[in-house]
């Protein structure tokens, strides 16, 4: 689905341990987000951009989906009083989202997953991205985000922002996808970063490949976004969002420090 001749479709992740703190439950790194908005701004600016805007949870859904074991589905009696809960600890993070984008000068619509996406076995099998991609023909910035969703095999599940940008990528077809996180990209088990990546370097890396901070994570953690990124069809770059300026210089097209994932 073509969404523009004249600009660049970029997916763009904010990682949750980079927006929030997740050894800290509902806790936002405020001054970190807004001057990732400002970058993302400073950057459509200076070129021709269209943006999907994606975040993953951290310290807001993580804790209430694994108290409610919402990724194994739905398993007990109070499970969808969980489904509930996670959807709306999620929605909260993307107000917070939504409001740093705007007040940067963007024109962000939030893009709710479990409303518009059904999936079977965790995995995504129907979404139509139609007014997706007329959103961002008005130069509009969707911002979908790690939620719950409905699933036909397990009743419900959880959906990662990568697994959303696996589907997105598929019918969207951006150019490039960047993953802003905390660290500078995919490390091995001596903690060097790995420049570049291929789905032949996976199964030797699998044992390095850990959830992020030892914090609740019921989506994976980097082993699901390698898995997920060598999915996606387009060129992937794992980067670090904590160093100003780095997201900004990665969306003009600039070389900085990361992860390749091709």
């Amino acid at each position: 689905m073509a969404v523009s001749a004249t600009r660049e479709l970029v997916l763009v992740k904010l990682g949750g341990s980079l927006i929030t703190d997740k050894s800290r439950p509902y806790t936002l790194r405020a001054g970190v987000l807004a001057r990732l908005a400002q970058e993302i701004h400073r950057a459509r600016l200076e070129r021709p951009l269209a943006l999907v805007l994606g975040h993953g949870g951290g310290s807001f859904p993580h804790v209430s989906a694994r108290r409610h074991r919402t990724a194994e589905g739905a398993v007990d009696g109070q499970s969808w009083e969980g489904f509930l809960r996670v959807h709306a600890d999620a929605a909260r993070l993307n107000a917070h989202v939504c409001r740093a984008l705007e007040l940067a000068g963007e024109l962000p619509f939030p893009v709710q997953p479990s409303a518009v996406a059904v999936a079977r076995a965790r995995r995504i099998e129907r979404w139509d991205v139609a007014p997706l991609a007329r959103m961002l023909a008005a130069g509009l910035v969707p911002v979908p985000y790690g939620d719950v969703l409905l699933d036909e095999a397990q009743g419900c599940a959880i959906a990662s922002t990568e697994e959303l940008f696996r589907w997105l990528s598929q019918q969207l077809r951006p150019t490039r996808v960047l993953m802003a996180g905390k660290v500078d990209g995919v490390l091995d088990g001596r903690g060097t970063l790995i420049p570049e990546l291929t789905r032949e370097d996976l199964p030797r890396l699998r044992a390095d490949l850990k959830g992020s901070d030892g914090a609740a994570d019921v989506t994976g953690g980097m082993l699901h976004k390698v898995e997920r990124c060598l999915e996606l069809g387009a060129p992937t770059l794992i980067l670090n969002g904590l160093v100003p300026d780095r997201l900004r210089l990665a969306l003009l097209g600039e070389s900085v420090p990361g992860t390749r994932i091709y």
